[in-house]
């Protein structure tokens, strides 16, 4: 197949079709919306000039004033410092032997019983690649479900389907005191306690050395430190997605491989040989350098339907922002959404074709059945062929009617090629950034939405502690706090639907 697919290959003489054939991958963007003259006239340049600092050590998130070194997961010798690399391979290495003393049996939980589920807890990127690759890779190894909400009906429905008793929980927090992965954990304990089950023996620390998680996991099965110069949603080749994906049995070798094998070539410093930057350079193109188009990520695979997800969050948690890194006012963002084709078919290409030219669309194609049985269903044609066929119709009908889009291609799907595809974006996101001149690497956004969300809690421990001595109706109550009245009438409706406060009439009291 390879040998053919080269020769086919070798056929497709385009600047917009960037080919790697010995992959083999592609990425097609010959019915975008582009030209070679716009793409050249944007400062590659200096992209490279910055992703080369950054890989080198420098300063590349200026707010925090932090290195960026996700790149160094999969290649630890090109680490800055000896220590830097020595902590990565070491790391990568004992997860590697505690996933297989956990898989083997040599580790246990009290009585000796051996664990057979594993339950991920985290939140935002300490948990969407995590669940991305084990969903889209895991054949064996620990039966995982993740936690990755605060959600007590969430949860609840999680622990009920897992046997407690051999269920070992990996907890993930950079700073060891997120709220949605430590409150998750209390109720964890407190279901253990519950069925009379020792808690420590069953939990695995992912966080940054001297945190609050790491003391607390002192006499926990395992810890396993992360670095301050890794930011979440670039942790997946950190413990936080190596632990999860060895122990559901998945190839992390390969994972960090197929990343190492991307970033080499992603260094290409010339956009007619580079995946990453052809696809930044047409995100920017496409969306006037501001933003203005959508992406609609359509992978034609069941196994990577959560791809959309994980590219939400690095996409528009890296590219949203107010400013540029010189501080003027900008907007930018590019909004991901997608499910998989061909569902997708059925629910968003009607809009994508006929209706608002707001987005570029990315498809997916996996060339490979997989494990799928490749029998004829009809004619000569297969499962695979049919889809491939709603694939390449998809790529026509928009280019028939003047809307853009892009297919990257790879041959199957396996440890290895996902790796490759996470480590494309990361590129691709990078570029970009520096590209439009923002900080792809802090969070400012997300950090406002915790400290409003905290001065929320505030707000209703005051309003219970008012409720202590008079009764009154939402306005009221809001007026006496200086509050927001909606925010207390929220406040109260959650309180009297469980229980914590009455409402009579609108009046609110305690029971």
């Amino acid at each position: 197949m390879q040998d053919t697919l080269n020769r086919l290959l070798g056929d497709v003489v385009n600047p917009l079709f960037v080919a790697h054939p010995p992959a083999p991958w592609t990425l097609d963007a010959t019915v975008a919306k582009v030209t070679e003259a716009q793409l050249d006239r944007l400062g590659w340049r200096a992209a490279f000039d910055a992703m080369e600092a950054l890989e080198n050590g420098a300063i590349a998130n200026p707010d925090e004033g932090r290195q960026v070194g996700h790149y160094w997961l999969r290649a630890p010798e090109s680490a800055p410092t000896v220590l830097q690399g020595k902590a990565i391979g070491e790391t990568a290495e004992n997860i590697r032997t505690f996933a297989e003393q956990i898989l083997s049996g040599a580790i246990t939980a009290e009585g000796g019983e051996r664990f057979t589920h594993l339950v991920h807890i985290g939140i935002g990127g300490s948990a969407l690649g995590p669940r991305m690759i084990v969903d889209a890779l895991a054949t064996g190894g620990l039966e995982t479900r993740f936690l990755d909400n605060i959600d007590p009906d969430g949860i609840s429905r999680v622990l009920a389907t897992v046997p407690l008793r051999s269920t070992l929980f990996t907890v993930a927090s950079k700073s060891g005191s997120t709220p949605e992965p430590m409150h998750g954990l209390t109720l964890v304990e407190r279901a253990l306690v519950a069925q009379g089950l020792e808690r420590n023996s069953r939990f695995v620390a992912l966080t940054v050395a001297g945190s609050k998680l790491d003391k607390r996991a002192e006499d926990w099965l395992a810890r396993f430190h992360l670095w301050d110069w890794v930011g979440g949603r670039y942790s997946v080749f950190s413990a936080v997605g190596l632990l999860p994906a060895a122990l559901a049995g998945i190839d992390t070798d390969g994972l960090l491989r197929g990343a190492r094998d991307m970033d080499e070539w992603t260094r290409t410093p010339d956009w007619r040989d580079n995946p990453a930057a052809l696809l930044a350079g047409c995100w920017h193109v496409l969306g006037d350098g501001k933003g203005s188009r959508n992406m609609a990520v359509i992978p034609y695979s069941d196994r990577m339907v959560l791809l959309s997800q994980y590219l939400q969050q690095l996409v528009m948690e890296s590219i949203g922002k107010a400013s540029d890194l010189k501080g003027n006012p900008v907007s930018q963002g590019l909004t991901v959404y997608g499910n998989k084709g061909s569902t997708d078919q059925h629910a968003i290409i009607q809009q994508l074709r006929d209706g608002h030219n707001d987005f570029i669309c990315l498809l997916v194609q996996v060339l490979g059945d997989g494990q799928g049985n490749p029998e004829v269903l009809d004619g000569s044609a297969n499962a695979g062929d049919f889809l491939q066929g709603f694939l390449l119709g998809t790529r026509r009908a928009l280019h028939e009617n003047g809307r853009s889009s892009l297919t990257l291609t790879v041959p199957h799907l396996d440890a290895y090629i996902l790796g490759g595809i996470i480590a494309l974006f990361d590129r691709a996101v990078g570029l970009y950034a520096t590209l439009i001149d923002i900080n792809a690497y802090h969070q400012p956004g997300v950090e406002a939405g915790k400290k409003a969300a905290a001065s929320l809690l505030v707000l209703a421990e005051s309003v219970q502690a008012h409720l202590g001595d008079a009764s009154g109706r939402a306005v009221e109550i809001a007026t006496a706090l200086g509050a927001d009245p909606l925010e207390v009438h929220y406040i109260l409706a959650r309180l009297a639907l469980t229980d914590r406060v009455t409402n009579t009439d609108g009046v609110f009291s305690r029971p």
